[in-house]
């Protein structure tokens, strides 16, 4: 016998009644475990009735299973949404600076600019340079940007240095006289007339290493 995808398969024992030998559906519903129970009914021994104590403690267990099923469809779904809605968030700060609520060794709040987003098993992260230092701009007299490094030592295209210094306050912040930065030569004596001006603009510097954060542990976005 076959109910709505559920089939039964019943032999008749010597006594001539009807016993069910297999089941066969990995989907059973409450209303096919009612089904089967209305058929095992029809085929019980008059004189050896079925327990219906058991017959319901059977069937409320079915609707436990059948609930707790459609809860964790639905905790699934929601899980699923949820995911897809943090993820669409996270995007939106791509190329946003950061704050995670870590402290650097100067005793400032850590910042990063966030280059790309990733879900990895439901958790989204993004992925960020840390910002190490704001760099104050200066270029020369034919409008170039100029490059210096951490200690101020002006480094040529290729890297090299070429023996003048940007004098520094500390690390990216240039010491201005009369609006004009102030160059070292290599005795780190003042020139005068260098040339450099200040751009009036200032550029982060970044760590070259990407950092992954918890979307969930951004403090700021600025």
């Amino acid at each position: 016998m076959a109910v709505d995808n559920v089939t039964v398969n019943a032999n008749t024992g010597i006594d001539g009644s009807s016993y069910t030998t297999a089941v066969s559906n990995d989907k059973l519903t409450n209303e096919d475990f009612l089904k089967l129970m209305i058929e095992e009914l029809k085929m019980q021994d008059p004189t050896k009735p079925m327990d219906s104590q058991r017959m319901l403690d059977t069937q409320m267990q079915m609707s436990s299973i059948e609930t707790n099923l459609q809860t964790i469809e639905t905790m699934e779904s929601l899980a699923k949404t949820f995911s897809q809605s943090a993820l669409s968030n996270a995007a939106a700060v791509i190329g946003k600076n950061i704050e995670d609520g870590n402290i650097s060794d100067d005793g400032i709040n850590k910042a990063y600019t966030v280059r790309s987003v990733e879900n990895i098993d439901g958790e989204v992260n993004v992925k960020a340079q840390q910002i190490l230092y704001i760099e104050d701009q200066i270029q020369d007299a034919d409008g170039k940007n100029i490059i210096y490094d951490l200690n101020g030592e002006i480094l040529d295209a290729e890297g090299n240095k070429t023996g003048f210094k940007v004098a520094l306050e500390d690390v990216g912040n240039v010491i201005e006289k009369d609006g004009l930065p102030v160059i070292l030569d290599e005795n780190l004596e003042e020139v005068s007339n260098s040339g450099y001006t200040m751009n009036g603009a200032v550029l982060p510097v970044y760590s070259d290493q990407l950092v992954s954060i918890p979307f969930g542990s951004i403090t700021k976005i600025f």
